[in-house]
C-alpha cells in the first residue's frame, strides 16, 4: 500500500481508535451471526437471516451518520449496523430467542425486525421495502420542521424492484428531502441472481428521480463511510436525497430455510470469500501499524465472551405471556 492508502482513515477524519472500533463491530456482528446459525441448527431458535459478508457496508454507513440525531430504518440483515448505532448483543439475542424482554418487539416479531425508540431505529415490517416510504416521511418531517437530521434506510437489490422503493424515490426527489437510501446489493434476491432481477444497475435508477446515485465497493468499510458521509453533508445543505448502491456478496444462504447450493455453486461462493471485507479491514489496520495478531486474538476472545454471556442470558429469560400478545396492537380506551 502507498503512504496515502495507509492513512486513508485519517484523511477522512477518523482516528485510529475509531477504525479499531469499526473493526470491533464487524467482528461482533460476524460472531453473533455464526452463533445464531449454530443455535438454529441446535433447535434453540427457530429462524435466522444471515448478514455474513455485508458487515463492512453496514459499519461504514453507521459511523458516517449522527447516532444522536439521525433516524435509522434498517432491513433484516443489518446486525452490524444496529450494533454500531448502539444496540447491545444481549438485545439482539433476546430478539432471536423471541423473549418478552426483547426491545424490538417484545418477542412478537421475527428476528431482524429491528426497532429501538431510544436509538431512533424505526421498526420494519415483514413486507420488504416498506421502510423506504417511511424514511422519506421522516425526512419530510425534518424538512418541514427545519431540523438538522437525515433519515437513512437500507434494503436489498431485490427490494429495489418493489413499488414502495420507486414511490419513495419519486416523493423524495420531488420534495428534495434529506434522506439517504442505501441498497446492499448482495447479488441475490433469495435465489434470483442480479442479472435476472435488475436491468442495468440499481444506482442508475436515481437519475429518473432527479437526484444523485453513487456506486461503492461494499467490502470497503472506509469507502462506504466516505460516500455516506458526503451524502449526509449534501442532505444537510438542502441538496436532497442520495441513492447509494453498495456492491457486496451474500456469503451465507438467504436464511436458515434456504439451500443456496440449488442456485449457485460452491466455487462461486469460495471465490467471493476472498473479497470478504472483514479480513481486508484487519489487514488494513495491520498495515497501518495500529493492529497486531495479539490484539486481534484478545478482541476475538472478548467478543466471544460477550456472545456467550448474551446467549446464556437470553436463553434464561421468559417468553411473552399469551395474554400479552395483543398488547400495543389496538389503541386502549
Amino acid at each position: 500500500m502507498s503512504i496515502g492508502q495507509l492513512t486513508k482513515h485519517r484523511s477522512l477524519g477518523l482516528s485510529d481508535q475509531q477504525v479499531i472500533e469499526m473493526y470491533r463491530n464487524m467482528v461482533r456482528a460476524r460472531k453473533f451471526d455464526e452463533r445464531c446459525l449454530l443455535l438454529q441448527r441446535a433447535g434453540k431458535i427457530q429462524f435466522h437471516v444471515s448478514g455474513i459478508g455485508q458487515e463492512a457496508a453496514q459499519v461504514g454507513s453507521a459511523f458516517a451518520l449522527n447516532r444522536e440525531e439521525d433516524y435509522f430504518l434498517p432491513y433484516y440483515r443489518d446486525y452490524a449496523f444496529v450494533l454500531s448505532v448502539g444496540m447491545t448483543m444481549k438485545e439482539l439475542m433476546l430478539s432471536v430467542f423471541a423473549k418478552a424482554e426483547d426491545p424490538n418487539s417484545g418477542g412478537r416479531q421475527m428476528p431482524g425486525h429491528f426497532g429501538h425508540k431510544k436509538l431512533r431505529i424505526v421498526t420494519g415490517s415483514s413486507p420488504v421495502t416498506t421502510q423506504v416510504p417511511h424514511a422519506v416521511g421522516i425526512a419530510l418531517a425534518a424538512k418541514m420542521n427545519r431540523k438538522p437530521f437525515v433519515s437513512f434506510a437500507t434494503f436489498g437489490e431485490g427490494s429495489s424492484n418493489q413499488g414502495d422503493f420507486h414511490e419513495g424515490c419519486n416523493f423524495a426527489g420531488v420534495h428534495n428531502l434529506p434522506v439517504i437510501l442505501m441498497c446492499e446489493n448482495n447479488q441475490y434476491a433469495i435465489s434470483i441472481p442480479l442479472e435476472k432481477q435488475v436491468a442495468g444497475q440499481v444506482v442508475d435508477r436515481a437519475i429518473g428521480y432527479g437526484f444523485p446515485g453513487v456506486r461503492v465497493d461494499g467490502n470497503d468499510v472506509l469507502e462506504v463511510y466516505r460516500v455516506i458521509k458526503e451524502a449526509r453533508e449534501r442532505a444537510l445543505r438542502g441538496e436532497g436525497p442520495t441513492l447509494v448502491e453498495a456492491v457486496m456478496y451474500r456469503l451465507s444462504p438467504h436464511s436458515t430455510s434456504d439451500n443456496d447450493m440449488l442456485y449457485r455453486t460452491k466455487e462461486e461462493v469460495e471465490q467471493h470469500w476472498k473479497h470478504d471485507g472483514l479480513p481486508k479491514f484487519k489487514q488494513y489496520l495491520t498495515d497501518c501499524g495500529i493492529w497486531t495478531e495479539d490484539k486481534d486474538r484478545e478482541l476475538h476472545e472478548a467478543v466471544q465472551r460477550e456472545v456467550n454471556e448474551a446467549t446464556d442470558y437470553a436463553d434464561r429469560q421468559p417468553y411473552p405471556e399469551p395474554e400479552d400478545l395483543m398488547l400495543h396492537v389496538y389503541a386502549q380506551p
